[in-house]
């Protein structure tokens, strides 16, 4: 066997970045939840035993944090002084939750996703689905937080103008249906923007919709938007202006089958808007970063869940536009676009 030396470093320093990473994404999570990111974005620059002192915490376990976080280039270190600080950039990341680059949340589903892995390791030998709801409860708050970003940067400013008509019956007053709703953070959006406009949101995860139903009190549109447990097949309602299923689609089991019930929810004139992973038409198109991470979180979470439902398609994250469309128009849809694109999500509007 004669080994390459060259491409063999380059795989060992891939490993390497790889190992690194999966506890870097713990101490993410951990310097989020105990504050440690923005209390250093707010006082800055500042020693360990300082940092720890205003966070309640202990300096021995703050101090090999810090040094954790200053190798991964998350915080700087300015050796003369022992001093730690955030750059603007790396605070707009990881300590402004209003940021459309906020971090911590990605970080919080990962390190939810991963505890499962003895489920999914038995479940590739079984075949056997692992429902949404039977991961770690950390896993439903990281996602919203992970998603809310990009909804907030982009749902009103660019996604919702894409799609032909839409904004105009949300600003005089739209009957809305929000599917796969989660937390609710998409639909409480949509409300706060459009207040002419009524919502529901739909989740079969009960907990999610309890959480949803608080939050959108907190917000202050709960007289406008209301959240319902049922599934995609089976959600309740009539005459919807707008349909939206939010990064959903691929984790159901019976895509096609939803895609049949919203057609009938809509009123002739309606629209259904989809947004799901950015993927390439083919496998190859999608190896790189992006494609990398949402093929991971899809062997770990949405083929798992597609396939403990009935039919169990399995479209998974990087399913597509050809396959997408092809689920679509399974359904009933007569027409079916690209309406709008990111780094990491496509936006397809359905018409009947």
């Amino acid at each position: 066997m004669a080994i390459n030396e060259d491409k063999m470093n380059q795989l060992i320093g891939r490993f390497l970045d790889d190992f690194g990473a999966t506890f870097h994404a713990a101490m993410v999570v951990i310097g989020d939840k105990l504050g440690l990111y923005k209390t250093l974005a707010e006082v800055g620059p500042i020693t360990s035993k300082e940092l720890a002192d205003r966070t309640g915490t202990t300096e021995r376990y703050v101090r090999e944090w810090l040094g954790s976080q200053a190798a991964g280039g998350y915080v700087n270190y300015d050796g003369p002084t022992g001093r730690y600080s955030m750059s603007e950039e790396q605070a707009f990341a990881l300590a402004d939750e209003s940021s459309p680059a906020f971090l911590p949340g990605a970080f919080q589903l990962a390190v939810a996703a991963v505890k499962s892995e003895g489920r999914i390791e038995e479940a590739f030998r079984t075949g056997e689905g692992v429902g949404w709801h039977e991961h770690d409860p950390g896993l439903f708050r990281g996602t919203e937080r992970f998603f809310r970003p990009g909804y907030a940067a982009n749902l009103m400013s660019s996604w919702i103008p894409s799609l032909d008509g839409v904004e105009a019956k949300l600003k005089s007053g739209a009957r809305v249906a929000d599917v796969g709703c989660g937390h609710g953070a998409s639909t409480i959006l949509m409300a706060k923007a459009f207040p002419s406009s009524t919502f529901v949101g739909f989740d079969y995860h009960g907990r999610s919709i309890e959480h949803a139903r608080k939050a959108a009190s907190d917000a202050g549109v709960s007289d406008r938007v209301t959240f319902e447990v049922a599934k995609a097949k089976e959600y309740p309602g009539k005459d919807y202006d707008f349909v939206t299923f939010f990064d959903c689609l691929h984790d159901m089991g019976d895509p096609v089958g939803a895609s049949a019930h919203v057609l009938q929810s809509l009123k002739n004139d309606g629209t259904w808007m989809l947004v799901e992973p950015f993927a390439g038409d083919k496998l190859e198109d999608n190896f790189n970063p992006v494609g990398r991470a949402f093929y991971g979180a899809s062997t770990l979470l949405c083929t798992p869940a597609s396939l403990s439902q009935e039919v169990g398609l399995g479209l998974g994250a990087q399913a597509g536009e050809p396959r997408l469309r092809e689920v679509v128009t399974s359904g009933g849809f007569t027409r079916f676009r690209r309406a709008a694109q990111t780094p990491f999500n496509l936006v397809f509007e359905a018409r009947p």
